[in-house]
């Protein structure tokens, strides 16, 4: 590290020292020497920033649930070996307690070990790494089968019977115990492999309707702003602050979970810039019953999406305006989010209001993409429990959120 660092340097160094020679030289010779003395600098960047740490791939055998799979599919094979036909020996209920303490012993020690080392192991390559996890499985076994089989033969338990030699049972655990690892790792790594591809899924779809709300809410708010200039600068100081702090609580506060609090006041931000839009048009109640879960951690973006698609396929499609009503509630089991608005009937909605089209913005298919990314993402987080439905009723539409809390 400090050889290479020191080489940065006295590129630097000759960089800047050319810079100075040919200070009076033709202009290729200096604009060489400034990409040079460019590239040093880019070059020490690089090295001083810390490389981040890669995931590891190795499956992650601590998790409770995985040690419960090792532990049954142990057991399971017990099991089967004890209900195949054998002639060597009958199984007996301390035979078969005796395997059974024997296998489990073995399937905790080697997710113990391979718990442990995920890390060295991960630094290797897939194929290189998962081979050594089998072989260590494949040693424990092994060794442990040849101190059962000493301890067997040395107190006369005939736990193991008199026609299975040493090698043989040694060998036979080892090739038990490395395809039982194998089978459940690779299962393991699928697993990881499909539940990252769903997340990087969700995100995406979080990113897109990002993408979608962005240029259509932006547009609106900017010329909305430009109109209160000159009229009332107050207001136009006011939303633009309140433009500012929606962005930033919607796109700049990381990309991890949000919760209930910051989704609430999210929307609110986003309807106080709305109604300096709309003015009297657009007229909203909220309903919260206390006691409310506000800790709640949720995905970003499941609530203010469904009042936007309620301001603009509903109140600013309907000339006299109307009410929004946003209501929340949970017992002990479920909280409810609703959004009530009017609205056109749905085939009204292609020919009320205003033609977006030119922005990119399919005012028949946004309402439907939105509730569907924000199914998805709550289906994820919080499995099957986690609904949200909409409907349409005679001049109405509510759109509801139900996310389990336990």
């Amino acid at each position: 590290m400090s050889g290479r660092f020191g080489a940065s340097m006295r590129l630097t160094f000759a960089a800047r020292r050319s810079v100075a020679l040919f200070g009076r030289a033709p202009a290729r010779l200096v604009s060489f020497a400034a990409q040079a003395q460019h590239a040093a600098a880019a070059f020490r960047h690089r090295l001083m920033d810390p490389v981040p740490p890669r995931e590891p791939w190795l499956p992650d055998l601590c998790r409770l649930g995985r040690l419960a799979t090792m532990l049954g599919v142990a057991e399971l094979v017990i099991i089967v070996i004890a209900l195949a036909p054998a002639a060597d020996a009958e199984w007996t209920l301390t035979r078969f307690a005796s395997a059974s303490g024997f296998a489990l012993w073995l399937a905790l020690t080697i997710t113990v070990l391979l718990c442990v080392s995920r890390g060295q192991l991960s630094r290797l390559t897939p194929a290189l790494g998962g081979t050594l996890a089998v072989s260590m499985a494949a040693l424990i076994a092994a060794c442990g089968a040849a101190m059962l089989y000493a301890i067997d033969s040395s107190l006369g338990y005939g736990l193991v019977a008199e026609s299975v030699r040493l090698q043989r049972f040694a060998l036979g655990s080892a090739a038990i115990a490395a395809l039982i690892v194998a089978i459940v790792l690779r299962y393991l790594y699928a697993v990881d492999g499909w539940q990252a591809q769903v997340r990087a899924s969700a995100r995406a779809e979080a990113d897109a309707l990002q993408a979608r709300i962005k240029p259509h809410f932006l547009f609106n708010s900017m010329n909305m702003i430009a109109g209160l200039l000159r009229r009332e600068p107050e207001v136009a100081e006011r939303a633009v602050l309140d433009l500012s702090d929606l962005f930033r609580a919607a796109l700049g506060a990381g990309k991890g979970e949000s919760s209930l609090a910051e989704e609430v006041e999210l929307a609110e931000r986003y309807l106080s810039i709305e109604q300096l839009r709309l003015g009297e048009r657009l007229q909203v109640r909220w309903r919260r019953a206390e006691p409310l879960p506000w800790d709640l951690p949720l995905p970003r973006l499941v609530l203010q999406p469904l009042v936007e698609n309620a301001v603009l396929h509903g109140i600013s499609r309907i000339p006299a305006g109307g009410r929004i009503d946003i209501e929340l509630n949970a017992d002990a089991d479920t909280l409810q989010i609703s959004v009530h608005n009017p609205a056109p009937a749905p085939r009204e909605r292609e020919s009320a209001g205003p033609d977006m089209s030119n922005m990119g913005i399919d005012a028949r298919a946004g309402n439907q993409h939105a509730q569907r990314s924000i199914a998805h993402r709550l289906t994820f987080a919080f499995g099957p429990r986690a609904r949200v439905t909409g409907r349409w009723h005679e001049g109405y539409y509510l759109a509801e959120l139900r996310v389990p809390l336990r």
